[in-house]
């Protein structure tokens, strides 16, 4: 039996342990200290960022960027149904409308040509969803929303160090959000962060993490006591993950490098496959972060999955649109009447491995079963 490839599993790549040890030695493991400072700042020099603020997750994240951006009940906010809950929730949960919009057939991102249609005097914000880390035709975005006085919220948690026209995403809109998952390029097990592109957000971010308080101004010394200020929760990482994450962005450069070079791969040793689509986007474009094919239609993908799986070869599908699953029936509504596309991309798509140990046999091991099942020699 061949060794098992796993869809995706996380590194440790440099000085994740020592820093760890480091965190647990200083005498402090709660948020707010040197680590999730230092990561703050590799974001804010990096992207860069004019601010960022670290958090416990994506979807935190963007339920500090669903606070400070005002919506309430009647408000909608605009977004793909391919996506995954965390951007709608955190608007439901602030009582505004997520309103669905399709996505286009190539780069599987919200259809740019479609947003127009779907504002209306009660809409507030559009929140663009980088799917697997290739952007979304952000300026024509950005001008719709200029020319309706409407928030851009980037949903950038798969898109970490991906590029629209040479700027990083997340730091094109208002705000943007960034996910550290351990399903993501870079990660820290749990964990995410909010960057802050429009000075007028800033202080309240930091209060709104702070569960509705200054304190983050008592510990830089600007007032002599901290009290409730706002509305909040607590939304600071713990020290042990900012340790972990600290260690992933030294090596960040080399993640994505690897993360492309088998993306590239995968795409020069599939092209010729007839019976599948493939992303169009090169690894220089992305940042390698999931690699995905179209197959005909529902049945074909899953005769393929169990085909990988009889080979010891673990890929999986997603997502169930968020139009049609429960809570999208509730809480939501779609612009026009059907989302064609994402409805036809949600019953073909099919991820394959991706991770950054991965070796280039392994990929040429999945290349060749993909290709075995639609009767090509290996």
């Amino acid at each position: 039996m061949n060794e098992h490839i796993p869809f995706g599993k996380p590194a440790i790549v440099g000085r994740e342990l020592e820093y760890i040890a480091q965190a647990i030695a200083q005498g402090t493991i709660a948020g707010g200290g040197p680590f999730m400072k230092r990561c703050e700042a590799w974001l804010e020099e990096a992207l860069p960022a004019r601010r960022a603020l670290l958090a416990h997750s994506c979807t935190a994240a963007l339920e500090m960027a669903a606070i400070l951006s005002g919506v309430g009940p009647g408000d909608e906010v605009i977004m793909p149904s391919f996506t995954f809950s965390a951007p709608a929730t955190a608007f439901v949960l602030r009582g505004a409308t997520p309103v669905f919009v399709d996505i286009r057939a190539d780069t599987l991102n919200i259809d740019e040509t479609l947003i127009e249609a779907a504002i209306t005097p009660r809409t507030r914000a559009i929140v663009p969803v980088h799917y697997a880390g290739l952007a979304c035709e952000m300026d024509p975005i950005l001008a719709i929303a200029e020319r309706h006085g409407l928030l851009v919220i980037e949903d950038a948690a798969q898109a970490h160090l991906s590029h629209y026209k040479g700027r990083p995403l997340g730091t094109l809109g208002h705000m943007g959000c960034l996910s550290f998952h351990e399903t993501k390029n870079i990660v820290s097990g749990e964990g995410g962060a909010l960057l802050i592109n429009d000075p007028r957000f800033f202080d309240r971010a930091e209060i709104i993490r702070e569960k509705g308080t200054d304190r983050s101004r008592f510990f830089r010394g600007q007032v002599d006591k901290y009290t409730w200020q706002d509305i909040g929760s607590s939304y600071c990482p713990g020290e042990i993950v900012s340790a972990f994450l600290y260690a992933q962005f030294e090596h960040a450069d080399a993640i994505c490098i690897r993360r492309r070079a088998l993306y590239d791969q995968y795409r020069a040793g599939l092209a010729g496959l007839a019976a599948i689509a493939i992303p169009n986007a090169t690894g220089a474009e992305a940042n390698g972060h999931i690699f995905w094919l179209l197959l005909r239609d529902e049945p074909t993908r899953a005769r393929l999955i169990a085909h990988l799986a009889g080979e010891n070869i673990n890929a999986v599908f997603h997502y169930v649109p968020l139009h049609s699953a429960p809570a999208g029936l509730r809480f939501g509504r779609v612009a026009g009447e059907a989302l064609p596309v994402t409805e036809g991309v949600s019953a073909r798509l099919l991820r394959l491995p991706l991770y950054l140990e991965m070796t280039d046999a392994d990929v040429a091991r999945v290349v060749a079963s993909v290709g075995r099942f639609f009767g090509r020699n290996a």
